[in-house]
């Protein structure tokens, strides 16, 4: 079914929103995929905050015009599905997962602001560490000393308490 000129308009302006706060776009070719495999799909991108929609490559180009991805569209040819994700690697990983599993979903590339990535260098982004799992990394590694300072301090009258019930035990055993 073919959309009208103001359903177009919407769906560029929609689109242009979600490119604004993007920090990736990948694009993938989902050529005979079942609707069951595409409905699990959108359900793992939802989950990981990707925006993900099957999109008219005409449609897309208008809404990437002047943006930092104005060069992904001489990517976009063929049935294409759009993940964008305002964290870097999210989208990456969501599209390369899922294509592990389903071999009729192919990613073709895809950009961050002003850098157009090839399918290697997707599946290279999506085996780095998402965000919230390098500020984990980040804080359990700023813990570590603290936490061993601590360790550190309580074991001083740890040692002392352990010194005196060895005392203790050596009285109670002469008498």
């Amino acid at each position: 079914m073919s959309l009208n000129l103001e359903e177009k308009k919407a769906v560029v302006a929609e689109v242009a929103g979600q490119v604004a706060n993007a920090k990736s776009i990948i694009l993938a070719e989902y050529r005979g995929m079942e609707v069951s495999d595409m409905t699990v799909l959108r359900a793992k991108a939802r989950a990981s905050g990707v925006y993900f929609r099957v999109l008219k490559n005409t449609l897309v180009r208008r809404a990437v015009t002047d943006t930092p991805f104005s060069m992904l569209s001489d990517h976009m040819i063929g049935p294409l599905v759009y993940g964008i994700s305002d964290d870097p690697v999210a989208a990456a990983k969501v599209l390369h997962e899922f294509s592990k599993q389903n071999d009729k979903l192919i990613i073709k590339g895809g950009a961050m602001a002003n850098y157009v990535m090839s399918a290697k260098e997707v599946a290279n982004l999506a085996s780095m560490p998402s965000r919230d799992e390098l500020i984990a990394q980040l804080m359990g590694t700023m813990q570590a000393p603290v936490a061993k300072f601590v360790q550190t301090l309580n074991e001083v009258p740890a040692k002392f308490v352990r010194g005196v019930a060895a005392v203790r035990d050596q009285k109670q055993a002469t008498v």
